[in-house]
């Protein structure tokens, strides 16, 4: 079993819409054994953000309520995926790779519009991509 746990600022956009796509991403693609969360390094227990919720919704993806995760306790066995490389450096894991390590960087949509979360998405789903990739590679390799 992989775990994989998303990582950004606050756990209310980013992190919490790559969890949900790696989900269903995964799902489609058929990888079995990788378990998905998300956190935030400064989250305190808010709702996803409204846009969040309803880009989730719009583009297939699970939209449902849910309150923000603290990082709290890095765990040896888990995959820690940050969003930017400045989440990265404040992550203390070796197990440790950014959004940047695979596809780009993602843009913080919080407080913009819906063009914007859309936006977000689309390069949340290119980074996605390539780690469900990089999985399916490795497998093939074993």
């Amino acid at each position: 079993m992989i775990e994989i746990c998303f990582v950004c600022t606050g756990n209310t956009c980013r992190s919490v819409m790559a969890e949900r796509i790696a989900k269903k991403m995964a799902k489609v693609k058929k990888i079995k054994d990788v378990k998905f969360s998300s956190a935030g390094l400064y989250a305190k227990g808010e709702n996803i953000s409204e846009n969040a919720a309803a880009t989730l919704k719009k583009l297939g993806y699970d939209g449902r309520n849910r309150k923000s995760i603290k990082l709290k306790n890095i765990k040896d066995n888990v995959l820690y995926v940050a969003v930017t490389n400045d989440h990265k450096r404040l992550i203390d894991s070796k197990k440790c790779l950014s959004f940047q390590d695979l596809a780009g960087q993602v843009s913080d949509p919080y407080g913009q519009d819906m063009q914007t979360y859309e936006m977000c998405a689309k390069q949340i789903e290119q980074n996605v991509e390539a780690l469900l990739d990089r999985i399916q590679n490795l497998r093939g390799a074993k």
